[in-house]
């Protein structure tokens, strides 16, 4: 597939009739021979399912939750979680399509996920959850404003909804962003 324009995104929140397709795309970009043409991939770290219909639409039928998907050329090609909790947007499962990593969209769909915390909710803050074996990945929202907290937890060993471990001693490092104050 050629290269997304992130100027060409268009942005969406997600209904029932796109749980499958965003199953499907979190897998394909974090499990699997499929995840290793983009640099997100966990396959060396996590074996199993990113994530299942049920909690997909979880988040989709959620009052507090929305499930954000980014569009080009009539194709989903990215999503990413969104809950609000409290003051602050909590941002994950996020996956861009592996052959359309590199370009762009991840930060497109970022900052659109933060505007829309901000403009839905009135989040003042944006937290996120990030496996700590993934130096490359915390680099990459630090260079976005994210900041590490130092806040650790163990990743999660009795949910195979989020992965089989492949390496023992895997925990999650909670990143954090202060929102500006205009979405705009």
């Amino acid at each position: 597939m050629s290269a997304a324009n992130p100027n060409d995104l268009s942005f969406r929140v997600a209904t029932h009739a796109d749980v499958e397709a965003i199953v499907a795309l979190v897998h394909s970009a974090y499990r699997g021979e499929s995840s290793r043409a983009g640099w997100t991939t966990e396959a060396d770290l996590l074996d199993g399912t990113r994530t299942d219909a049920d909690e997909v639409a979880r988040l989709i039928d959620g009052a507090a939750s929305a499930i954000l998907l980014a569009e080009w050329n009539a194709q989903i090609i990215a999503s990413a979680a969104l809950e609000c909790r409290q003051d602050t947007g909590y941002f994950g499962m996020f996956g861009v399509q592996p052959g359309l990593q590199s370009n762009g969209v991840g930060s497109a769909v970022l900052s659109e996920a933060e505007r829309y915390a901000q403009t839905v909710w009135s989040c003042r803050q944006m937290e996120m959850t990030v496996i700590t074996l993934r130096p490359e990945l915390i680099a990459w929202y630090e260079r976005r404003g994210y900041c590490r907290t130092g806040v650790f937890k163990p990743f999660p060993q009795d949910n195979p909804r989020y992965g089989l471990p492949r390496r023992p001693g895997l925990r999650l490092e909670v990143l954090r962003k202060t929102l500006a104050s205009d979405p705009r």
